[in-house]
């Protein structure tokens, strides 16, 4: 991912992995599973990177799985390259709040007494109207 946004004016490459924790809300994780709406979401994500290079210049690749997702295993990557670092975190930082606003992936948590949860998140309709 890394070589897709590396440029030679590029003086900052930064990969940012959200991992998946092992605690939420005072419960033991053990592993998370995400949903998505795959065509929708890979529009999304295509958006998000080419507003982001838009605004910033930066190249940016984005990354989010789907289904079962381990404790400690990453469930999205953003690579961004600019040319200075203050440049590619800001753009990896907006990447990441503009992923956990509009991308249509949900997220239900799986936990050590057995039992699982859907987590509030992203509607469709917010960004359908």
């Amino acid at each position: 991912m890394a070589a897709r946004i590396s440029r030679p004016e590029s003086g900052a490459v930064l990969v940012f992995s959200g991992l998946v924790r092992n605690e939420h809300n005072q419960k033991t994780v053990l592993a998370v599973t995400y949903d998505a709406h795959v065509v929708l979401a890979q529009e999304v994500l295509k958006q998000i990177c080419t507003e982001i290079h838009s605004r910033t210049g930066a190249q940016i690749a984005i990354a989010h799985r789907t289904g079962p997702v381990a404790v400690g295993e990453a469930s999205v990557i953003i690579a961004v390259g600019a040319p200075h670092r203050a440049e590619a975190y800001e753009a990896s930082r907006t990447a990441l709040e503009e992923i956990k606003t509009r991308l249509p992936v949900w997220k239900k948590e799986h936990y050590e007494d057995g039992e699982s949860q859907w987590l509030p998140g992203h509607s469709l309709r917010t960004h359908a109207e």
